[in-house]
């Protein structure tokens, strides 16, 4: 806070974990400038609806809570008159709230003081317009003594906009003196240690001296620390914290976080960014097919689902020729395992039922029933389709025809901020068709994303993808297929999957479709657990069935329960009772 209102600052950094005050110095710098120094300022979120939360729940109570700004913002008492929601009107100045995905509100008005938060959340183009940074800078050129600040939890290493900045900076890290030796040192999480298995007794090791640091020690280290810049200054001040200078978070909850993190690298990311403040690096996405192919594991004999698999869903793709299938089952926390992969071919254009469809046997497929290792006989619960193919109206037809199967159509869609799944819209199924067909957009780069980051994984357990034994390596290859690359547009860089030629991708499509098809299920797991435990208690108790009379050869044989052959004693030869019935008139009648 002292830096932005320090003249020789043109800009202002701070690159941080999460839920260590950032949010709060931007709404202390916004008062600060509405009570003491009124100027144009613009508070830009990632999207407007978070604008207006933001609006509501942030800056609204400051307004009416600080004794030094209440009452100096016109509250709007007409129309057109006053502050809005995301408009805020005071003596000498004002400030706009706005979103990054609001082109419009970017190039509305000059503004000096900048004021940018959670700038890795900002969409890569506002619109046809551009960068929503550089749109939003563009505003302050006006003024001599503007103001830009960024604050920002970072992202993704290689696109991280505010670790873009903050190596532009001076780079100042938080240093604390040791309780030990009085060395100042940062606070890194190298530096974390705990005895194997207890992380309740971790502590911090001193740099210098290698004493133990407790937490209580650290709280009151920090409280005697200081910013060190360790690059020359050039007009940016840039500032970086993480979560263990936090008061509010203790050593033990960080390192007991790692732990649950450490083994999922989608998890370990959120980690990484919330909790260090540091860029994650993805670039250990590519993976070696034939360390997954020695990773297969051998099912039970005559055993289709494992025990722990409790929802099965399909993905299928459609090709000019064929249709891939993949079944995949799914366990709470998204583990995974693949029970079947299946090529079935024809001409998807042949209409179900006719000589040649491979729609018929991709019905039969479905309607399957896979034996559980319970010892139940399990379903296909949801089933996504490409449709975004070259066989498009074939899909609406199948799809029409089986939706009460939960057979959906689905198209994929590449490009950041897409979801896995988004709503349906509406396609026509032929000319004659009076019903459309519900389309379901699967963000595809997420997807993929999400099962790479699975597939590298090297221990059972959430999010975990299990394989069986005798897989071929040509389905391994094709679900490791695609590569992440960066291409640059408008000067921004953009990641992207990239295939490369003639490598067939199949697999990782289905892989994908399979977990848009439990997306749109929604299945709630321990439900599902408590259900097929009964189910199977059921058949455990049911009664065996054999053979008591057979009068000849052509006759059906007579077959009865065990039990039915020794009655309960109790009930032998007694009727069975008559439930007394009310009398009519109504209720007052019957009332006794």
């Amino acid at each position: 806070m002292d830096a932005v209102t320090d003249p020789k600052n043109e800009r202002v950094v701070f690159m941080t974990s999460a839920q260590v005050g950032k949010t709060e110095i931007l709404l202390n710098v916004s008062g600060y400038h509405i009570d003491f120094d009124p100027s144009p300022l613009m508070l830009l979120q990632p999207t407007v609806q978070m604008a207006e939360a933001f609006s509501e729940d942030r800056l609204k109570p400051m307004l009416r809570d600080t004794p030094a700004l209440r009452g100096k913002v016109k509250e709007g008492r007409s129309r057109g008159a006053g502050s809005t929601k995301l408009h805020k009107i005071f003596h000498g100045g004002h400030l706009t709230m706005a979103g990054a995905n609001s082109p419009a509100t970017l190039a509305s008005r000059p503004i000096r003081v900048l004021l940018m938060d959670e700038v890795d959340r900002y969409p890569a183009s506002a619109g046809e317009e551009g960068d929503p940074v550089k749109l939003a800078i563009k505003r302050t050129n006006n003024f001599w003594n503007r103001r830009i600040v960024m604050a920002s939890t970072p992202t993704v290493k290689g696109f991280s906009r505010i670790e873009k900045e903050f190596e532009l900076s001076d780079k100042r890290f938080f240093y604390v003196p040791c309780p030990h030796c009085q060395e100042e040192q940062r606070l890194q999480w190298g530096n974390v240690t705990w005895p194997e298995g207890r992380p309740k007794e971790a502590v911090l090791r001193c740099v210098s001296c290698s004493g133990s640091i407790t937490n209580a020690q650290k709280n009151v280290a920090v409280s005697r620390g200081r910013w060190i810049a360790t690059a020359p200054f050039n007009g940016i001040a840039g500032f970086h914290l993480n979560e263990l200078y936090s008061p509010w978070r203790t050593l033990a909850q960080i390192a007991e976080d790692y732990l649950v993190a450490k083994d999922d690298p989608a998890l370990y990311q959120v980690w990484v960014n919330t909790s260090l403040g540091e860029t994650y690096d993805d670039t250990g996405e590519k993976i070696d097919e034939h360390d997954l192919l020695s990773r297969c594991e051998p099912w039970p004999e005559g055993i289709d689902v494992p025990a722990r698999g409790l929802v099965l869903t399909c993905g299928v793709d459609t090709q000019p020729d064929r249709l891939e299938v993949e079944v995949v089952a799914w366990a709470g926390g998204e583990e995974s395992w693949s029970i079947d992969y299946h090529v079935i071919h024809g001409d998807p254009e042949i209409k179900e039922g006719a000589p040649g469809s491979p729609w018929s046997d991709l019905t039969d497929h479905i309607r399957r029933k896979w034996k559980h290792e319970s010892g139940l006989e399990v379903a296909i619960e949801s089933t996504c389709i490409d449709s975004g193919g070259h066989n498009t109206q074939a899909v609406y037809e199948y799809v029409k025809k089986h939706s009460g199967e939960r057979v959906f159509a689905i198209k994929g869609r590449g490009g950041e901020g897409i979801p896995i799944v988004g709503n349906p819209s509406r396609k026509r199924a032929g000319k004659k068709t009076k019903r459309p067909v519900d389309v379901y957009i699967v963000g595809v780069d997420q997807a993929k994303a999400i099962i790479y980051k699975r597939l590298q994984m090297e221990a059972p357990g959430p999010g975990y993808p299990h394989f069986p034994a005798g897989r071929s390596a040509d389905y391994f290859r094709g679900l490791t297929c695609e590569k992440m690359r960066v291409r640059y547009v408008k000067g921004m860089p953009k990641r992207e999957w990239f295939k490369p030629d003639k490598a067939r991708n199949e697999p990782l499509d289905c892989r994908v479709y399979a977990f848009a098809a439990l997306i749109l299920r929604a299945p709630q797991f321990d439900k599902v657990a408590w259900r097929m435990r009964q189910r199977a208690q059921e058949v455990a108790a049911r009664p065996a069935l054999k053979v008591v009379s057979v009068k000849n050869e052509e006759e059906e044989p007579e077959i009865r329960p065990v039990e039915s052959e020794q009655p309960p004693p109790d009930s032998a030869g007694k009727p069975k009772p008559r439930r007394r019935r009310r009398g009519g008139g109504g209720w007052i009648n019957s009332w006794r």
